[in-house]
């Protein structure tokens, strides 16, 4: 049996969540591998709603192992109240069954700070980040000035590794005019934080070691998307993280070996959250119809995200680099009731046309996209459980975004709920 990762092949927001739950129930161990809360995943099990963000979406299934990987950026605070949320529905979190990589970094108060107040100095020039963050805390484990879920345990040096840190922040919060950073208040909210944190954090590049050599299935879940990563997305807009699958072997103390399957969570149209180059965008009508009837607002943020149609040129650019064996295509029955769809099939810029998504801003910015038009169809697919079910139009439409992404549909994910997904091919089977 293969080990599984599961990312994205758009800008976030393809139903990673409900997938990713749908496929826990044949996995022994959920791990995610990179990003931080601002990932947001919405599953609906039996009518109820679970919103996560830093958890693995697995943490819902008795009887499994969740694991935050040493490549996710921790906001202690936000995973705590985040557990505590979960227990308020019956989900029963423990260190028993979740799992801190004990050499993660942490996010800080003082690094949702600095990312809002930059947000802000940049004016109309926005990257379009949460402002929780993130980007901060990766600058600081790069820098390797990070207070990371160990030292917590180590009380003695703590305070000349917030010396360190603090050295750097404010002087960065007093030139943007920010408050700074009262480093007593900040060590006494690592004090008592603690305790709290410290009985989850584990070694647990040593418990993913040793599941899989009991043959233990491992299933990655990864956070945003292939044109959110830091390298091969839409820079500078883009997070603070590599997303493509390869990270998810760095990213949890695993072997670069431990893939087996890679799976791409495809929406059947697209969409994107904040600033940044979008092509397919329709910011009209059809714009307008695909966000209400997908209900396209974020899960952390709340954020409407812009929408367009299905761009199949970046998906299959994604699918090469980050090696995607096949897609889960998710949200098909958003589509139902379009007299026609549009599906990108290349660029058009200054005069030439290309066959995969430009790296210079201004091509990215300027790109026109060529669009090829098809059948709509008027029947609902809406909680289809088999092919059967399909109107013959939709079928259509699945089978030529397989041709243009040169990519099979391993799942299709036809609402929200977990039970309606027709299986093509399980992942897991290698």
């Amino acid at each position: 049996m293969a080990n599984v990762v599961v990312v994205g092949s758009q800008w976030g927001d393809e139903g990673k969540g409900k997938i990713v739950d749908w496929l826990s129930h044949r996995a022994d161990v959920v791990v995610r591998f990179q990003g931080g809360h601002n990932a947001g995943h919405t599953l609906v099990i039996d009518n109820v709603t679970y919103k996560l963000s830093l958890l693995p979406s697995g943490v819902v299934r008795p009887g499994k192992l969740s694991i935050i990987g040493n490549g996710v950026v921790v906001d202690p605070w936000a995973l705590l109240s985040e557990i505590d949320g979960l227990r308020e529905q019956g989900v029963e979190v423990s260190p028993e069954t979740l799992k801190v990589a004990e050499n993660a970094t942490l996010i800080l108060p003082l690094h949702g700070a600095l990312d809002r107040a930059r947000e802000e100095a940049r004016g109309s020039d926005k990257i379009g980040t949460t402002g929780r963050g993130i980007g901060p805390a990766y600058e600081d484990k790069v820098a390797r000035r990070a207070i990371r879920v160990c030292d917590l345990a180590e009380p003695d040096a703590l305070e000349a590794r917030v010396d360190q840190l603090l050295m750097h922040h404010n002087a960065l919060l007093k030139g943007l005019g920010a408050a700074l950073v009262d480093r007593d208040e900040l060590l006494r909210q690592l004090t008592e934080l603690a305790p709290r944190l410290l009985p989850y954090a584990d070694s647990v590049w040593q418990r993913l070691h040793e599941a899989s050599r009991t043959e233990k299935r491992i299933l990655f879940e990864g956070a945003q998307g292939a044109m959110l990563d830091v390298d091969h997305g839409t820079y500078p807009f883009v997070t603070s993280s590599n997303t493509h699958a390869a990270q998810a072997a760095v990213g949890s103390g695993m072997a670069a070996k431990a893939a087996g399957y890679v799976l791409g969570i495809t929406k059947a149209y697209t969409t994107r959250v904040g600033s940044g180059p979008f092509p397919t965008e329709q910011d009209n009508e059809t714009g307008q119809k695909l966000g209400e009837r997908g209900n396209e607002f974020g899960t952390v943020t709340g954020r409407r995200r812009r929408c367009g149609w299905f761009d199949a040129v970046m998906v299959r650019q994604a699918i090469k680099v980050g090696g995607i064996d096949g897609i889960a295509l998710t949200k098909l029955d958003v589509l139902d009731g379009f007299d026609s769809l549009k599906v990108c099939i290349g660029y058009r810029y200054q005069g030439e046309e290309y066959d995969f998504f430009p790296a210079g801003r201004d091509a990215q910015a300027g790109v026109e996209p060529i669009y090829e038009t098809l059948d709509g169809w008027t029947e609902s697919t809406c909680g289809a459980q088999s092919w059967a079910e399909l109107p013959a139009t939709a079928v259509k439409y699945i089978r030529r975004i397989e041709e243009l992404i040169e990519t099979p549909v391993a799942l299709l994910s036809t609402s929200p709920e977990r039970d309606d997904t027709i299986l093509v091919r399980d992942p897991f089977a290698n």
